[in-house]
């Protein structure tokens, strides 16, 4: 059998110009649903098959007793039509389809950030309106609005962007969202991850849970488990000024309000509110007994564990010293998500 890297099989929405949007209702990833697999892979014409009835009944059989969950899609027409996106190899994106497949992985959690190849990702996807009544060209916007007015009704257009929030397409389990038109599709959120209204998660990034999320996580940053993001914290992401490293959190780690880094950190590291660490910060390092070692970059700091970042009140040097405090979330906020 040719064995395929992922798959998915969802609703396309379509107009004129081409393919909108697909939202995927089952996947599954290389190895772990063979008869699917199997079915997809005789079937596969190009990387977008059309679902066709007989089509419908072999993933139907591949499926089983699961199969009932599927069958109102297998069987939809009109607007949204079913396809099956089927990837033999991790490459780069040139479709559409494959784009939103690769982000429903990350999201439902059978891949993480970081670990697909996503280049071409913005190349491929268009810009479009996302509103009440699904994804729009910006410029079928004005008709829209006349359209809805005239029966009595209002547009409302929530953003304009390439990538749309995660909840429109899916709800990971054991999460809460304060606002979720600040997470976007794309998003890895562990179970036991609450993002507070002014916590932001990009795509192809993601917090592994239980954690709590009041700042901002950029793309390609992973935060660990039982770590904390104070409100308005933010960790350096990839996308802006050309950057390749990615920054990553460890476990039990808390970045205070408004402080942030653009180093990868370990576990249990704290950098106080207010301070925002870049990798060339100059550090002033101190022994477990507050012996003074001397000083250095931060970036030969990378990826240590049990760091305490704190600003001198008295000559406002940034320090590092040993970090004898446990970050301990409060279970009650994140286990009965």
């Amino acid at each position: 059998m040719n064995q395929l890297f992922a798959c998915g099989i969802g609703l396309l929405r379509r107009d004129d110009l081409g393919t909108l949007d697909v939202w995927f209702a089952h996947l599954a990833c290389q190895g772990a649903e063979p008869a699917l697999e199997e079915v997809l892979a005789a079937r596969r014409d190009s990387i977008v098959t059309p679902v066709s009835p007989a089509f419908g009944n072999e993933i139907k059989a591949a499926l089983g007793a699961r199969a009932s969950v599927l069958a109102p899609l297998l069987e939809a027409e009109g607007s949204a039509s079913p396809v099956a996106v089927t990837l033999t190899e991790d490459a780069p994106i040139e479709h559409i389809e494959t784009a939103y497949l690769k982000l429903h992985l990350i999201s439902a959690r059978l891949k993480k950030p970081n670990t697909m190849n996503l280049d071409g990702l913005f190349g491929v996807l268009p810009t479009l309106a996302w509103s009440n009544l699904g994804p729009l060209r910006p410029q079928d916007v004005p008709a829209a609005h006349m359209r809805e007015r005239l029966q009595g009704r209002s547009l409302q257009v929530r953003l304009v962007d390439k990538i749309p929030p995660l909840t429109d397409y899916l709800v990971p389990t054991g999460v809460r969202i304060g606002d979720a038109s600040r997470i976007r599709l794309g998003a890895y959120l562990g179970e036991g991850t609450t993002v507070m209204h002014e916590g932001f998660v990009n795509f192809n990034a993601g917090a592994l849970g239980p954690g709590m999320i009041e700042g901002r996580i950029s793309q390609g940053v992973v935060v660990g488990a039982h770590s904390d993001l104070g409100g308005s914290a933010s960790i350096m992401g990839t996308l802006s000024g050309g950057g390749t490293v990615r920054v990553s959190i460890g476990d039990e780690c808390l970045i205070g309000a408004n402080a942030g880094t653009g180093i990868s950190l370990g576990n249990r590291c704290t950098i106080e509110a207010g301070l925002y660490i870049t990798a060339s910060t100059p550090v002033s390092v101190f022994n477990a007994d507050g012996t003074r070692i001397g000083e250095v970059k931060a970036r030969e700091l990378i990826g240590r564990d049990d760091m305490l970042f704190i600003r001198n009140g008295l000559t406002g040097g940034v320090e590092c010293r040993t970090n004898r405090a446990k970050v301990e979330l409060n279970e009650a906020l994140h286990a009965h998500n």
